[in-house]
């Protein structure tokens, strides 16, 4: 992982002298870094850290520089070298000191997730040593518009993990890395839990389960790792929850700081990982809340849909996910591929240790690749284009979803979505905004021309009226123009708007097209224009057999994996049929019919 430093013909005659060569060390080395080229599979990028536009990603402002300078100082790799980043880790050392115009922090929880042995533990590692002991916390501006940052007095870093093992694999890097000289310039004293630093001033301690003994602590740092298994049974929430409140209240001229390095969760299991992860995506899909800086970064190489567990096709995508780390045995004949190709190992596990990617849930309502195969954001209607609408009301415990469909193309499309934001405390009532929803049903009616808008209300009520949450809504929007494509068209509970999915025609008619929808999306019949959250949507949606056939729904009764936008989906191709069984045309519709 490290190499020796190359002191060049220059004498070194200070710490100073050196740190700037370091520096500017690892700027010659992002100079000649460029990303691998002829990649047989391309991997799925999230966060900054692999972002190449003739040049890499960087933040404008940044402390990393000098702590990079620090690690290479004061720092020794297991040969006794000094510790050298490699490209890749050099930019999430950047990324993660990025600092705004007002010298805080863009990010206050950062997600790293790679694939096994990547080198997680010693990143955490170096992070703990510079948390206790070089300038992370922004002090000033130099002259030249730098950030200046300085030490941490009350640093206390905490390394916490569900078994003592885990944390064990960090803490047993630490004798190696700190050398003679740097415990006793700094008065470091390492034991198995715990690290003491300049009179017992500074501490990092590993921690495991006990969400008590974390309640009220203030640590600057903390590092949670192998956050894939953190579950219920092993109170893994709970400290999610301790270290959580704990961040959150520190003092601003102390900032406290989260970090999560980890695998690829596994689908069929609730974890903090998969949590976090699900969370960053509802974050980077929801418009408003994206606006907002909400300080997270996730941030994960990671194997294209459908990468192939073979001999063959392994050597190539774990080429394309290992990043920088070279130590990787990633050879046809070696040890990783041999894991792979090893029937004993499943291959969801394989999948997810080594090319860090999470495997759908056996039972989910379709494949994300046929998803995503037909996804265009190109596809949305123009204004005046002929569309459906259909609405899945909710109050609070599920979304609200809003989608379209084109009738001329059978395009699907978001118009949106409204659900519980994904940090919100669960002890927190929410319910959703129909003025919100009421003004985008409007907007869409005045941009499109909307032949039918179906609203199946739900049988939630209002708070103060006891009335159905939907209900009077529903009723307004019957009147808002003439819809040729009624809900109900005929019999007592005719209504231009309502459609009751509680009906069992209804219920009926969206199962077995819930079917249609899934053949439909795996021939390509249609596009969509590739909204993360509706991806987000289906993605959750899981096959639910019943009365009428096998429809879609959520993995369980009170999941937060929100699926309405999946079901106004289904029902705004529904619409689509239905108004082409109505209203017959000569342009090849027939498999609609």
């Amino acid at each position: 992982m490290a190499v020796a430093l190359s002191a060049g013909p220059a004498l070194l005659t200070t710490a100073e002298d050196e740190f700037q060569q370091i520096i500017r060390w690892y700027e010659e080395q992002l100079e000649d870094a460029f990303p691998p080229p002829d990649l047989e599979y391309e991997p799925i990028k999230i966060g900054p850290i692999w972002q190449w536009d003739n040049g890499w990603s960087l933040p404008e402002h940044t402390l990393g520089w000098r702590v990079l300078a620090w690690c290479g100082h004061w720092l020794r790799d297991k040969k006794g070298r000094p510790w050298q980043m490699t490209a890749e880790q050099t930019r999430f050392i950047l990324w993660f000191f990025a600092v705004d115009e007002g010298g805080d922090f863009l990010y206050h929880s950062v997600v790293l997730q790679r694939l096994k042995g990547w080198g997680k533990d010693p990143i955490a590692a170096c992070l703990t040593m510079a948390a206790m002991l070089a300038p992370v916390t922004f002090d000033h501006w130099d002259a030249n518009g730098n950030p200046v940052g300085r030490e941490e007095e009350s640093a206390w870093v905490q390394i916490i993990a569900v078994s003592q093992k885990q944390t064990r694999n960090t803490m047993k890097l630490f004798p190696g890395m700190v050398p003679a000289v740097t415990r006793r310039y700094y008065g470091i004293q390492i034991g198995k839990t715990d690290i003491w630093a300049l009179g017992d001033t500074r501490q990092a301690e590993a921690v495991t389960s006990n969400p008590d003994s974390i309640e009220g602590g203030r640590p600057t740092l903390v590092i949670r790792s192998e956050t894939q298994n953190w579950t219920h049974s092993n109170s893994g929430f709970e400290m999610a929850g301790a270290l959580e409140g704990n961040a959150a209240k520190a003092e601003i001229e102390s900032p406290a700081r989260m970090l999560d390095i980890c695998n690829a969760h596994r689908q069929s299991e609730e974890s903090v990982g998969r949590t976090m992860r699900e969370a960053y995506e509802t974050t980077a899909a929801d418009e408003e809340i994206a606006a907002a800086d909400v300080g997270i970064m996730y941030d994960s190489l990671e194997a294209p849909e459908g990468a192939p567990l073979t001999a063959d096709a392994a050597p190539d995508v774990l080429k394309a996910v290992a990043g920088d780390s070279y130590w990787l045995d990633t050879r046809p004949t070696g040890r990783i591929v041999k894991s792979i190709i090893n029937l004993f190992n499943s291959p969801s596990e394989s999948r997810r240790k080594w090319y860090n990617s999470s495997s759908e849930a056996e039972d989910a309502w379709m494949k994300l690749a046929h998803w995503k195969a037909i996804g265009n954001k190109h596809v949305r209607p123009v204004p005046g284009a002929r569309v459906v609408l259909f609405l899945d009301g909710s109050k609070s415990d599920d979304a609200t979803a809003l989608i379209g469909c084109e009738i001329e193309t059978g395009n699907v499309f978001y118009v949106g979505i409204w659900q519980r934001p994904p940090k919100r405390d669960p002890k927190d009532p929410w319910i959703v905004n129909r003025e919100l929803v009421d003004h985008r049903v409007r907007w869409a009616c005045k941009h499109w021309e909307v032949l039918g808008l179906w609203v199946d209300p739900s049988d939630a009520r209002d708070d103060v009226t006891g009335e159905r949450f939907w209900e009077t809504y529903a009723d307004d929007w019957a009147d808002i123009q003439d819809w040729e494509l009624w809900a109900v068209p005929r019999g007592d509970n005719k209504h231009p708007t309502i459609w009751d999915m509680r009906s069992p025609r209804h219920a009926a008619a969206h199962t077995a097209h819930a079917e249609r929808f899934v053949t439909d999306v795996k021939e390509r019949r249609f596009y969509h224009d590739a909204h993360k959250m509706l991806e987000q949507h289906v993605r959750n949606a899981r096959l639910r057999p019943g009365k009428y056939g096998v429809g879609l729904g959520k993995e369980r009764r009170g999941s937060p994996r929100k699926v309405d936008g999946a079901v106004a989906a289904v029902g705004a191709r529904l619409m689509r049929k239905t108004w082409f069984v109505l209203h017959p045309e000569p342009s090849g519709e027939a498999m609609f019919v």
